[in-house]
């Protein structure tokens, strides 16, 4: 039945093959969205091992962070750029999740997540995730919950303005354009949580910074960060 089954499987991917979606190679069979050379060779940062490393730096002097970091780099045709970009713009959840889930063994085998309590995704206005269909983060975050066991919470943070995309503004002007963009709604989840907030990707830190600054507000809120990558300027 097993050697049918193969026979099949072998048949249909003659006709639709299924490819990497961070190289685009041909995957084999006990392969599932990303190839195990791609699975090997995406660079890992590392920096949830490393304190005071190039993420934990964005934030000194703008808001009190207590930890950062960052699954790999996000360069110009690096494969966890075409993983991004499959993931936010071409619809394929699948690999939000499976990354969550992949650097979330990472954050937990190496005590990153030891006295996290809830995991928070970097809020999409309404309007854009109704266009989208999903928020990234959301899915990402899901991942690591899964590894992690953190309760993931959708309701606290809220985007309450629409922002211009960041791609080509300068740091400052990224800054400008997320200032008082996000808002608690119920500020009575958070109170006294160390929270873990996730994104896609950080280059300036400018949207984090945003949505920390307003989460800190409440009484005995930390705040540490997470993203899949991380694009330096």
């Amino acid at each position: 039945m097993s050697y049918l089954y193969d026979l099949w499987d072998d048949f249909v991917s003659l006709l639709f093959p299924r490819l990497c979606y961070a190289c685009g190679e041909h995957l084999l069979r006990n392969e599932n969205l990303i190839c195990t050379e791609c699975y090997v060779v995406i660079p890992r940062t590392n920096y949830h091992l490393k304190n005071e490393n190039p993420v934990e730096q964005l934030f000194w002097g703008r808001c009190p962070i207590e930890k950062a970091a960052a699954f790999s780099f996000y360069n110009k045709g690096s494969r966890i750029r075409n993983l991004i970009h499959n993931l936010k713009y071409k619809g394929i959840k699948e690999i939000g999740y499976e990354l969550g889930r992949i650097y979330g063994i990472s954050l937990k085998s190496s005590g990153f997540t030891t006295g996290i309590d809830l995991i928070i995704p970097v809020p999409l206005h309404p309007s854009k995730k109704k266009i989208r269909g999903f928020n990234q983060s959301e899915i990402i975050s899901n991942g690591i919950a899964e590894v992690t066991g953190l309760p993931v919470n959708t309701n606290s943070l809220a985007r309450i303005k629409v922002s211009a995309t960041q791609t080509k503004r300068s740091r400052y002007e990224r800054w400008t354009n997320v200032d008082g963009i996000f808002q608690v709604a119920d500020p009575g989840e958070i109170l006294g949580s160390h929270i873990l907030l996730v994104d896609d990707v950080i280059t300036t830190g400018s949207t984090i910074e945003s949505c920390a600054c307003e989460l800190l507000k409440f009484e005995g809120v930390r705040v540490s960060v997470v993203a899949l990558a991380f694009a330096a300027v």
